[in-house]
């Protein structure tokens, strides 16, 4: 993890934010540990908030106010940490998604945003939001690609992603657009990086039919679930639901196609739309 000493506060709000929660705590003469006890949080989480490494909460912001006695200054602060590139209902799953140690994906309709492509990304966000001007689905593609930088890292999580067989058969943008992002997936599984399974429409329903999940699990916290719709989304924590969806997960991985398989078809999808 990188060194609170060695960040500079002037490289992100969030680095800013993180460096005056070092230096008030210090001032105090308290312990992470100590100081987390005072927030109801662990001394770990608060060293990640201190390197930038995760973001605080309005919540939390109001707790180390109230426990460094310092005037409401990390509430003020708190809304230039919170600004974000992914709409409101995704910023913290993408935060989480940076920190996994393993990502496990089912998608319906679309491939996820952390593997798209940027032409294939350009035509999903410009397909939703037709009246969105250039420069809006310009940063929005940006944001998605930024996303993508965790899987050049040595470190990056562990994916595996199952695809329904819709997916490979909607197009999106034009034969050269699906032709790429599809041969995009098979590169990536070809690294090592990424497990993939199609989910067949011969299977008929499954397990994950009622829509989409992304499961992360990580070294030290709980895992978590972020399930979405339209507009919309929600991270779930609560450990009961988390095993459910993981447990659903897992019997649709069953019923899946295998890797193999699912290349096989994924190569040949490729090779149809390049030729169309």
């Amino acid at each position: 993890m990188v060194s609170g000493k060695n960040l500079d506060p002037a490289s992100s709000p969030s680095a800013f934010y993180g460096a005056e929660v070092r230096r008030l705590r210090e001032e105090k003469g308290l312990s992470q540990s100590a100081l987390g006890e005072l927030v109801f949080c662990s001394g770990a989480y608060l060293g990640q908030i201190e390197v930038a490494v995760r973001k605080p909460q309005a919540d939390l912001s109001k707790r180390l106010d109230a426990a460094l006695e310092t005037g409401g200054y990390f509430a003020r602060l708190y809304p230039m940490v919170a600004r974000t590139r992914h709409a409101a209902h995704f910023a913290r799953a993408a935060e989480l998604e940076a920190l996994a140690e393993a990502i496990s994906e089912y998608a319906p309709t679309l491939v996820p945003g952390l593997l798209q492509t940027a032409d294939y990304a350009r035509a999903v966000i410009r397909t939703g939001q037709p009246f969105a001007p250039a420069s809006e689905v310009n940063n929005k593609v940006a944001a998605r690609l930024e996303r993508a930088r965790i899987l050049a890292n040595p470190a990056a999580p562990r994916l595996w992603l199952i695809l329904h067989e819709a997916v490979l058969r909607t197009p999106v943008g034009s034969g050269l657009v699906m032709a790429e992002q599809l041969r995009h997936l098979t590169a990536l599984a070809g690294t090592g990086k990424l497990l993939l399974q199609v989910m067949p429409f011969s299977a008929g329903a499954h397990s994950m039919a009622a829509g989409s999940v992304i499961l992360m699990t990580f070294a030290e916290d709980p895992p978590v679930a972020y399930v979405e719709g339209p507009h919309s989304g929600q991270l779930l924590d609560d450990p009961a639901i988390v095993a459910r969806c993981q447990r659903s997960y897992d019997v649709a991985r069953a019923v899946a196609l295998s890797p193999a398989a699912s290349l096989a078809l994924i190569e040949s999808a490729a090779e149809e739309y390049a030729h169309e």
